[in-house]
């Protein structure tokens, strides 16, 4: 199970997670993250504290998260590693993750 909250501001967007990003709940992340990817103007944060698994495709959606500017942020060994492996290959993520 996978809760997903979102909360808008005029600057941002953060998208909550809870619980498993695996399965069926990788589609329905996806689907929340293209409308939030159609407003250009508010930036995504991405607040990974509350989840406790992510499957591969749930790491490669997270990937493409970032890739399209979100921001990630991870606590707990497992979902900062996560967030490093993605992070790490691009200078620019010191500035868009906070694990």
């Amino acid at each position: 199970m996978l809760k997903i909250t979102t909360h808008t501001s005029d600057v941002s967007t953060k998208i909550t997670l809870e619980g498993r990003l695996a399965g069926p709940w990788v589609v329905e992340l996806e689907t929340c993250w293209r409308a939030i990817a159609a407003n250009p103007k508010s930036r995504a944060v991405v607040d990974l504290t509350g989840v406790t698994f992510v499957d591969t495709n749930g790491k490669t959606l997270l990937a493409e998260m970032w890739r399209q500017g979100a921001e990630l942020r991870a606590a707990g060994c497992s979902t900062k590693c996560i967030v490093e492996e993605i992070t790490k290959t691009d200078p620019r993520s010191s500035s868009r993750s906070k694990a």
